[in-house]
């Protein structure tokens, strides 16, 4: 049996992941250099609690199912999920009624919800605006670092068998009998299942295979800032206005590394723009007034956008192609598509899989535990490292005191680092306040070391290089 995914954002991580305990053929494809680099590495970041969402749509459905799996899950791989909680905020008599339909919602999920008073919550968070009136409390909210999952779910989908093909773009698909030629700009796949997890791409693939369209991608571009560790104590829970019509709104989400999050707003695009723009980010400011106060822009040391694939009226599209059960489209995977996405590998595996084939799992299944970094240990546990290992003492990242040896390590990993971007990805030199300022010719310079090439052809990330970013020509 042999399984092709198309697209290794989130979703594909975990179906990758999950399949590879089948004694499956399973081939990734991904047309960036690493997985989890588009939608998976812009959003907020948060795995949601499950009540927003209509009721009789998947998303519902999904939402809290994933939410809860997450906690084992990362126990597991040793991926970091913190527990934080949630305030949805309120501001005004109308706003405090739509809390009160989220309520009713919520607590008919089995989502433990709470209320406070706008004295209890100030108590809380001190730094809430003075429009706030009323609080929801959601204290199952938790946080992960999306990449972080992925990329842990792949080093051990490949420990098992997992083929990971990268900067390779699907360019046609073509039915054989009952099975699929997937042909790329490098190479072509057979296959007998095809799973669509292409994101903002999926809508593209879908129209290769289709004779009329199943669902349309309408990109959303949210802006944010990412504010440094400096200000880790102007807010401590994640902080939610009341959603509207255009999704959750503009929020305040500390990450699980210190920083802290502000946004997004909500932009529809005609055409694909992970750019930033000043009218954006001037949104957002505007409207985190209405939440927060004292807010320390002083402390931004980064802003970035991110696109979502909306579409199929507000909810996933998840279905077998009418052509063939075997070819399977995962569309309009939005928010809460990563609180989701462990619960939307098993509903594609157990409910449009494993009911039209005899998977058997395998004997033999390697697990894959991330590492724990060198800041996160005791000394006497860093000691014993850089004993064993004497590159563990040699810091090249002062912001986020990450080692050489770290760096070399996540090189020649399963999935290993190829370019600066997916260096920072995965163990984050270059994330401090200087944004690399001091560590990244070294994190440069080890690639050319480790890869056995020159600096001059050390990448950036898949289009560009160290030497020409710096202002260099190549």
């Amino acid at each position: 049996m042999k399984i092709v995914i198309i697209g290794g954002g989130i979703i594909g991580c975990f179906l990758a992941h999950d399949l590879s305990r089948y004694d499956v053929d399973i081939t990734l494809i991904e047309r960036e250099s690493d997985v989890c680099d588009e939608v998976s590495s812009a959003n907020s970041a948060i795995i949601h609690a499950g009540y927003d969402p209509e009721e009789h749509t998947l998303k519902a459905l999904l939402n809290k199912k994933g939410a809860d799996m997450y906690p084992a899950i990362c126990e597991q791989l040793n991926v970091d999920y913190k527990r934080i909680g949630a305030y949805v905020v309120a501001a005004g008599e109308e706003e405090e009624e739509t809390l009160s339909i989220l309520y009713e919602r919520g607590t008919k999920r089995g989502i433990h919800m709470e209320w406070l008073t706008k004295d209890e919550l100030l108590e809380k968070e001190p730094n809430i605006s003075a429009q706030i009136t009323k609080a929801l409390s959601v204290p199952d909210t938790a946080i992960i670092t999306p990449w972080e999952m992925g990329l842990t779910l792949i080093q051990e989908a490949v420990c098992n068998g997992l083929s990971l093909k990268l900067e390779e773009n699907v360019v046609d698909i073509k039915r054989n009998g009952k099975q699929f030629h997937v042909i790329t700009d490098k190479a072509h796949y057979d296959a007998d299942i095809v799973i669509n997890a292409a994101g903002l791409g999926s809508a593209k693939i879908m129209n290769m295979i289709e004779d009329t369209p199943l669902f349309d991608i309408t990109p959303k571009r949210g802006q944010y800032f990412i504010l440094s560790k400096h200000a880790t104590d102007f807010v401590k829970h994640v902080l939610y206005p009341v959603p509207g019509k255009a999704g959750k709104g503009v929020l305040c989400v500390p990450t699980c590394h210190g920083n802290i999050l502000l946004g997004p707003n909500s932009e529809i695009l005609e055409e694909q723009d992970n750019g930033t723009s000043a009218q954006g980010l001037k949104e957002v400011r505007e409207k985190l007034q209405k939440t927060v106060t004292n807010i320390p822009y002083g402390e931004i040391i980064h802003s970035y956008a991110g696109l979502r694939p909306c579409g199929n009226h507000n909810d996933f599209f998840i279905q077998a192609s009418p052509i063939s059960q075997n070819f399977i489209h995962l569309g309009c995977i939005d928010s809460p598509g990563l609180a989701s996405a462990p619960a939307i590998s098993a509903y594609v595996i157990e409910q449009l899989i494993l009911p039209q084939h005899v998977l058997k799992q395998k004997e033999l299944y390697r697990h894959y535990k991330r590492i724990t970094p060198m800041k996160d240990l005791s000394s006497q546990q860093k000691a014993e490292r850089i004993k064993k290992q004497s590159a563990f003492g040699h810091i090249i990242c002062r912001c986020e005191n990450i080692s050489e040896q770290e760096v070399v390590d996540c090189i020649h990993e399963p999935c290993g680092a190829r370019t600066i971007k997916e260096i920072k990805k995965r163990i984050r030199p270059g994330m401090g306040k200087c944004q690399g300022g001091f560590c990244e010719i070294e994190v440069a310079k080890i690639l050319a070391r480790e890869l056995h090439i020159p600096l001059a052809e050390v990448r950036y990330d898949k289009t560009s290089y160290f030497m020409t970013n710096k202002g260099v020509s190549k």
